[in-house]
């Protein structure tokens, strides 16, 4: 489908965070299967900075999807389409060979068709995206896998499919301001990165299992806990704060940071970054942790990309279920009705979330830290050093 002497590729893959994660790998297979060609991603602001430093890709060109809808909230018909026009005219002018969307949306299908390119192809595209594309590939591979269908389509597309690792370099500022943290709030010795939110309400634990969870981790392990999330996370970030500090302030409260007894022990860390960081300064942190807990949210799957040990909570959505790696552990419960990606059969209660308990959680982070501890010590993923590689704004 693709000419062997092409010259630009374009690949779509918009949103979300996890997706846009799970996608990374087909950057480093086109680059090898295509060293010299030019190869751009475009992506919306808020998944942008999970592909933005990626070494195969020579341009990350951003489409400032929150910008259009703030303009288009304010009545501001004139500057959105100035907005939109340039977009899609700086697209053009790139003149692309190819576009490969891998969301197959209707919204992403339109990127791919409006850049121009005279070949696109789409990945199980529907929505009507399919009329925009030259060829469409049926989505593939194995659903228990992480990152099959893009690996999946890498194969139809002969660009081979192994190794196909998730890639997410952070920038060396990045880098460097998570080194700032974790000197401050004295991480030195290691820690659990909690990412207990989604923007389905569906894939969410409870809160007073997470606030169970952090403060069991830290009484057990006596490893601090950092909490990720985004500013719209803050109402459940403080509900799940303050559920883990009234369980501190109790009589089995933790002990001090390396078992130091008595009023002069530092209290084990607990450090809330919810919505307190970049993107990419966030991944960063994951890239440093002893382990990850999370639900099915995009910083819980950067964890197999720096192979961080990571316990994954799933339940009404599971995109995949065999572990990725052998210190990543999935907890689900198997019910029938699980995954029903976010058609409820439970009246809204969420059974399969409920089924996991603190205590399974508990072990499976005690296991991975085990895990994690017979491996490397963790490192941090280097920048990128691709001199061509820019950042375009839409």
């Amino acid at each position: 489908m693709i000419p062997h002497d092409i010259g630009k590729i374009l690949v779509v893959r918009l949103s979300a965070r996890g997706d846009v994660a799970f996608a990374s790998p087909l950057a480093g297979a086109l680059r090898r299967r295509y060293p010299r060609a030019n190869i751009s991603w475009v992506a919306e602001d808020g998944a942008a900075d999970v592909i933005r430093h990626n070494p195969h890709l020579d341009e990350v060109i951003v489409l400032e999807r929150g910008a259009w809808r703030r303009m288009l909230r304010g009545g501001r018909w004139g500057a959105l389409a100035g907005a939109v026009t340039d977009f899609f005219g700086a697209l053009r002018e790139r003149r692309f060979d190819v576009a490969i969307d891998a969301q197959g949306l209707l919204r992403s299908g339109l990127v791919a068709f409006l850049s121009g390119a005279p070949v696109r192809i789409g990945l199980g595209s529907r929505e009507g995206s399919g009329r925009l594309m030259t060829a469409v590939v049926e989505r593939g591979g194995d659903p228990r896998a992480i990152s099959s269908e893009y690996r999946y389509l890498a194969g139809v597309l002969g660009l081979g499919a192994d190794p196909f690792p998730m890639e997410i370099p952070r920038s060396r500022a990045e880098v460097a301001a998570v080194e700032r943290v974790i000197a401050r709030e004295g991480l030195e010795a290691g820690f659990v990165v909690a990412c207990p939110f989604t923007t389905r309400f569906y894939k969410h634990w409870l809160d007073e299992r997470w606030s169970g969870l952090i403060h069991s981790i830290r009484e057990r392990t006596g490893l601090g806990v950092v909490l990720l999330g985004g500013p719209g996370d803050r109402a459940a970030a403080d509900r799940i704060m303050r559920g883990a500090e009234k369980r501190d302030s109790a009589p089995d409260a933790p002990p001090g940071r390396r078992g130091l007894p008595g009023p002069e022990a530092a209290a084990v860390p607990l450090v809330d970054l919810v919505g307190r960081t970049t993107l990419g300064e966030a991944s960063a942190v994951v890239s440093r942790c002893s382990a990850l807990v999370g639900v099915d949210t995009g910083l819980s799957h950067m964890a197999h990309a720096y192979g961080r040990p990571a316990v994954l909570i799933f339940g009404s959505n599971t995109p995949y279920l065999d572990p990725p790696a052998p210190a990543a552990t999935i907890l689900h419960s198997g019910r029938a009705c699980s995954p029903c990606r976010g058609k409820l059969t439970c009246d809204g209660r969420i059974d399969c979330m409920a089924d996991i308990s603190v205590e399974q959680a508990l072990a499976a982070v005690a296991g991975c830290l085990e895990a994690g501890r017979a491996a490397a010590a963790p490192t941090v993923a280097a920048p990128t050093t691709a001199p061509a590689c820019r950042e375009a704004a839409g």
